[in-house]
This record gives C-alpha cells, sequence and structure tokens, in this order.
C-alpha cells in the first residue's frame, strides 16, 4: 500500500496503553496497528518502554529482579490534524472498555 509523502504541517500523536491490553484476546497494540493500516494511516511506531507508571502508580520495569508483565507501550503516529481527529474517533472504542 503507498504512502503519501508528509507535506505540510503534521500533529504527533501519542497512545500510551499497557502491554498485557488485551482486544479480543490480542495484544491492544497489534489491534490498534491494524485498524490504523487498515484506514489508510500513514504509519506508526510501536515503542516499548524498560519502566513507567500509570494510574494506579504500580512501577513496571523490565529489570531481572522485578519482571513485569504490563510494560509501557507507546505508539506514535504522524498524521494531519483532521487525520488525528479520525484516528481518535476510531481508536475510541478499542480504548474505552480499558478504563
Amino acid at each position: 500500500m503507498p504512502h503519501e509523502k508528509f507535506e505540510g504541517e503534521r500533529t504527533l500523536m501519542r497512545i500510551h496503553i499497557g502491554e498485557s491490553d488485551k482486544w479480543h484476546g490480542k495484544p491492544l497494540y497489534e489491534a490498534i496497528v491494524e485498524m490504523l493500516r487498515k484506514e489508510g494511516f500513514s504509519g506508526v511506531t510501536v515503542l516499548r518502554g524498560v519502566a513507567g507508571y500509570g494510574g494506579s502508580s504500580v512501577y513496571h520495569t523490565d529489570k531481572i529482579l522485578r519482571l513485569s508483565q504490563d510494560l509501557p507501550i507507546i505508539l506514535e503516529i504522524v498524521e494531519t490534524t483532521v487525520a488525528g481527529a479520525l484516528l481518535l474517533n476510531s481508536c475510541f472504542p478499542l480504548i474505552e472498555k480499558l478504563t
């Protein structure tokens, strides 16, 4: 699937989730990446954090003595502002069940 070259102003969007978050039995980040690809977004990068904590304040780390099953995952998407609004609408059903 060919993509257009970036021209003009773009917005960086980040989605923060946990590694253990699932959507219909598959990792949530995979479901989001597949959805973005089907919707024709230019690209996405999935980053796995080495440590972090969220609303629960539980510290998750990849250190051998404290192996975590829920490391932070960040999805970065660079798109137009209009596409960003569409992204929020598309991702909402996937993420709303997590809160």
